[in-house]
């Protein structure tokens, strides 16, 4: 599969990584993965994100939204939107932290608070190189402080936030965890934990992952072992959109954006954010999906026969593959949602369900790609039993969808998406 790479691709911008990168890389413990090695679907994703995906598809009955979801959503997240439209979020989006995994000690139960914004704008300052700044801000409280920085070889914007990841065990850990290659457009990426307890990742991706614009977004997001959440965030422009590029590269090097979000200075602001809410405790509990591998497995087993799987990965409930026949690389997904709940049942309706003798309505749609890939085409098959029961599955003519088309159609036609959406082996499957 795609491998979440914390060495270097070939080419000239960041030929350099892996010797700036190895501040962060040396003597950091157990758990860390230089070149982010990970089978997604061995053992699955993180608990954490698993909730905050099923979490999304419990309200909205999405199926197969667009896994691209930024650091703070889940990565393995799936293909179309609620409506059978493909989300757009970027990578860059600041982390949403999660606030219902676990509930605290009593004395921790206080409401998020703020922080001076100029208490964090003087940390910032203090832990970059020495150069110009430009604040939005300066005034009031907060939990984040944006400005422009100029070392006099091009503006460049900057962010830091503080969150409160959350309490429980897990919280937190898909914001640390890089994501998978096939679905986010990135160069480098190396995330694992530090000597302290800590997790960090340390991301060198773009704003926008369909490649529109080649603004880039270097990223350093530091998990602390009680809950904290620091990400920096910085930009080869003055901001995150909008703005013309101005330099080649964002201006801290990884090794600098490791020593900004690990920087004690912090540590204090941190304590002033407090716990967040107790979580209400009528608040239902999220359906069980099959496990990854479970997915990951019987997708494998339904494509047709002389299929070549070249890459493969996904979570709990949702998986893909990438097939080769010879004729170009084509993206191959599936989601599976035992418990679709009543918001699904107007997308399976108007022209173009058909219901089953059984129950089960099917809707079927060809269209555009809409990540960006130029020539790309979408075809999906999704599927909603009268019990509830929702598969859907979708291919592309290319190896990712921000990707140019590879082939002039999916490796797979629309029958045997049919035929895979509607096999039994999907309902069989255990869940957890």
């Amino acid at each position: 599969m795609p491998q979440n790479e914390g060495h270097p691709h070939d080419g000239a911008p960041h030929a350099r990584f892996e010797e700036e990168l190895g501040s962060i890389l040396r003597a950091t413990g157990d758990g860390f993965s230089t070149d982010g090695r990970r089978e997604l679907v061995e053992g699955g994703l993180q608990r954490g994100r698993r909730r905050l995906l099923r979490r999304r598809l419990a309200v909205t009955g999405g199926v197969l939204a667009l896994a691209a979801v930024g650091i703070g959503g889940a990565y393995g997240g799936s293909l179309l939107g609620p409506t059978g439209d493909a989300t757009s979020t970027s990578v860059a989006a600041p982390p949403r932290p999660t606030h219902a995994d676990g509930t605290g000690s009593p004395k921790d139960q206080r409401p998020e608070g703020g922080v001076p914004v100029k208490d964090l704008a003087a940390v910032l300052k203090a832990h970059t190189p020495a150069g110009q700044w430009q604040f939005d801000t300066l005034d009031g409280e907060g939990q984040s402080v944006t400005g422009v920085y100029d070392d006099g070889k091009g503006t460049a914007g900057v962010s830091v936030g503080l969150y409160r990841a959350g309490t429980g065990g897990e919280a937190g850990k898909d914001q640390v965890t890089c994501p998978d290659k096939a679905l986010v457009r990135y160069d480098r990426c190396a995330d694992g934990r530090l000597p302290s307890g800590d997790r960090i990742m340390v991301l060198q991706g773009y704003v926008y992952p369909d490649g529109r614009e080649e603004t880039k977004n270097w990223r350093a997001v530091l998990l602390t072992k009680d809950g904290f959440l620091v990400d920096a965030n910085e930009y080869n422009a003055a901001a995150e959109k909008g703005a013309a590029i101005t330099r080649e590269n964002p201006p801290f090097s990884p090794s600098q954006l490791k020593a900004l979000v690990t920087a004690e200075a912090w540590r204090p602001l941190l304590k002033k954010l407090g716990a967040p809410p107790k979580p209400d405790p009528g608040t239902p509990q999220l359906p069980p999906v099959p496990s990854a591998a479970a997915v990951q497995a019987t997708l494998r087993s339904l494509l047709p026969k002389g299929a070549t799987v070249v890459s493969h990965g996904g979570g709990d409930g949702h998986g893909y593959v990438v097939l080769d026949d010879g004729r170009g690389r084509s993206m191959v997904g599936v989601d599976v949602q035992p418990t679709a709940g009543t918001s699904v049942a107007e997308i399976f309706t108007g022209d173009g369900v058909v219901t089953l003798p059984d129950g089960t309505k099917v809707r079927s749609t060809q269209q555009p790609g809409e990540k960006g890939g130029e020539g790309v085409v979408w075809w999906s098959v999704d599927t909603l039993t009268p019990q509830g029961f929702r598969v859907g599955v979708s291919a592309f003519n290319a190896g990712a969808q921000y990707e140019s088309a590879t082939r002039d159609e999916p490796a797979l036609t629309m029958e045997q998406l049919k035929a895979l959406a509607l096999s039994p082996k999907w309902q069989k499957l255990p869940l957890k």
